[in-house]
């Protein structure tokens, strides 16, 4: 079938409005004559010619029917352009909704997969490093995530339907695009595999980044009496321009893939010009004969949108090769499993507060050199009150954390109650075993919230007892809120001395089997310590109490006194019998009396 020429077509459309002209001409040369006899003649005249009125007709038709199928095309093409503007919305819509939520959902679990984590977990991972996988590894997986949703489909969709088309053009020419792909392909895979190493070693920098901002804002008191502020900035500074080495170098490999896909996309159009122009003359832009100006012109619309899918497809390239180094640091949080789990069938009620340590060895690495407690036998009695001393790094921390199975024992066998503590149900376990650590933390909230941590349903009359027992009350009331002052974080408008009997009265709240003080005195005065001793065993008779202490006052009236050195127990027994026998004891407490004379 022979194609409608441009001239005819304009034609078509040109003599339909001309048509018009000459009947307003007509009608306006009727008037002119006012003769009535002279009209009758003229409009016969024009009457009598058949030709002139049926070209008249067919050029009317002609554009009546192309303005119907103009206008027909007009409404596809807008509803098409509607319906894609809706669906681009509601595309854009969905993509953020869901990327959103799997953020969420990535930064859940991780979180609830830390709570679960053993301290011998959390040694693997700095708390600087968790906080950046939780934050910005999450960022940048969300983003490459909502990209995936919204190019990485429409892109290969728009890149398969552009090929079908083409190649149901012109075979010949569209082979060019099956050369020209593997070779991007090619292209973007070396700079991937160079780019990614460069963001594994960025987001490690960033872990370190955050350890010394976290460190100096915690320690800002010290770094502003010690003038270290310049000290710190430098750190800072030096961390920062690491990264900043590293991001640059990382980014002039990426910026690669623009001026990549700018040399695909010309040398394509230069390829499809030279052989579509040859395919023409050569068909003599007859389509029956091969290719026309009107296929050449289609060819380089899809060549177009085939390099655009490109494009896009290259850019989520490019974000994921970002977003991979911070998934393999998610997943490693994920994946992380506890060293302590519940047993399949846990026991669920803890007897009495008896202890027994049988034998007991413990390492907190496997490949260790050296045992951090060796050979630990002791048995203690439930209501017994148990002091333990010993210089530092004597390793009596890491005794009472394999209490409440904070790290696990190593070899030999922990028991609680008769029970072997890996028998217990974890929550029960950890409710029946109360410390107050060497490092005392207090949380954001009013004093009611944190002394709720040991019993979340204690009423304001049990608070105040547990405040009263642990010397606390005094200086609550005193406070302008009393029992409703807020703490601020890491209970920084507090003295020391303060958290800790906050502490030591969070820990009598839980009504415990076994309380555990680590060096928990240690900032209180001697006379208060004394009062704390003496309410413990009056409040808590039945409650085993294993205290630690530094100063042989806060543990000489125990029951007994173990002496640990160097992981091993050098001696056990009461302050008298210890005074006799062990050499390290009889020492330390002969340098603290004559301490304490010397500041008489």
């Amino acid at each position: 079938m022979k194609e409608v020429q441009l001239g005819e077509v304009a034609d078509a459309l040109i003599n339909p409005l001309l048509l018009l002209l000459l009947l307003d001409a007509l009608a306006l040369l009727l008037r002119a004559h006012q003769s009535r006899r002279t009209r009758l003649l003229l409009l016969s005249r024009l009457l009598r010619s058949n030709t002139f009125l049926f070209r008249l007709s067919l050029r009317s038709n002609a554009f009546l029917l192309c303005l119907s199928l103009r206008l027909q095309t007009t409404r596809l093409l807008l509803a098409l352009a509607l319906l894609q503007m809706g669906t681009g919305f509601y595309a854009a819509h969905v993509g953020a909704k869901s990327s959103v939520g799997f953020a969420a959902n990535l930064r859940e679990d991780m979180y609830k997969n830390v709570q679960a984590f053993s301290f011998s977990n959390i040694d693997k991972f700095s708390t600087a490093s968790i906080v950046t996988r939780l934050t910005t590894d999450v960022t940048n997986v969300q983003n490459a995530y909502q990209m995936l949703l919204r190019l990485a489909i429409r892109g290969p969709f728009m890149l398969l339907f552009s090929m079908i088309v083409s190649f149901r053009i012109s075979t010949q020419i569209s082979l060019i695009f099956l050369a020209v792909i593997p070779v991007l392909g090619v292209l973007l895979g070396v700079i991937v595999r160079s780019v990614h190493p460069v963001f594994e070693r960025v987001f490690k920098t960033y872990d370190s980044l955050n350890s010394v901002v976290q460190e100096n804002v915690r320690g800002i008191r010290v770094v502003k009496s010690f003038n270290q502020e310049q000290h710190e900035i430098n750190k800072f500074e030096t961390i920062s321009e690491k990264i900043y080495r590293d991001f640059a170098k990382a980014e002039r490999l990426l910026a690669l893939n623009s001026p990549l896909m700018q040399v695909c996309m010309y040398t394509c159009m230069i390829l499809i010009s030279w052989l579509g122009a040859k395919a023409i003359v050569l068909s003599g832009n007859d389509a029956a004969l091969g290719l026309t100006t009107g296929n050449l012109t289609a060819l380089f619309t899809y060549a177009m949108q085939i390099l655009m899918s490109l494009m896009m497809l290259s850019m989520v390239f490019a974000m994921i090769t970002i977003a991979m180094s911070s998934a393999q640091r998610i997943t490693e949080i994920l994946n992380e499993q506890t060293d302590i789990r519940n047993p399949e069938n846990p026991v669920r009620t803890v007897r009495d507060g008896s202890i027994s340590l049988d034998h007991v060895d413990f390492v907190y690495a496997s490949k260790a050199d050296k045992k951090v407690l060796d050979d630990i036998d002791l048995h203690i009695r439930s209501g017994e009150t148990i002091g333990i001393i010993g210089g530092t790094g004597s390793s009596k921390s890491s005794l009472v954390q394999l209490i409440p199975r904070l790290y696990d024992v190593t070899q030999g066998k922990l028991t609680l109650g008769g029970v072997d503590v890996r028998q217990y149900d974890l929550e029960t376990l950890r409710s029946s075993v109360a410390m107050v650590l060497q490092k005392n933390e207090l949380f954001s909230g009013t004093i009611k919230e944190n002394l709720r941590w040991g019993n979340e349903h204690a009423s304001d009359e049990e608070l105040k007892h547990a405040c009263e027992l642990a010397c606390a009350d005094e200086f609550i009331s005193a406070m302008p809120d009393g029992y409703d002052t807020y703490i601020e974080q890491g209970g920084t408008n507090v003295s020391g001395g303060q958290k800790q009997r906050l502490c030591i009265a969070r820990a009598l709240l839980k009504h415990p089997k076994v309380l555990i003080l680590d060096d928990s005195t240690s900032a209180v005065d001697t006379h208060t310590d004394a009062m704390i001793q003496k309410a413990m065993r009056e409040y808590i008779p039945k409650t085993t109490k294993i205290i630690i202490a530094q100063r042989i006052s806060s543990v000489q009236n125990a029951d007994r006194i173990l002496v640990l050195d160097d992981g091993r127990i050098d001696a056990i027994g009461t302050h008298d019998e210890l005074l006799k026998s062990c050499e390290i004891y009889r020492e330390v407490y002969q340098s603290q009396q004559k301490g304490g004379n010397d500041h008489e």
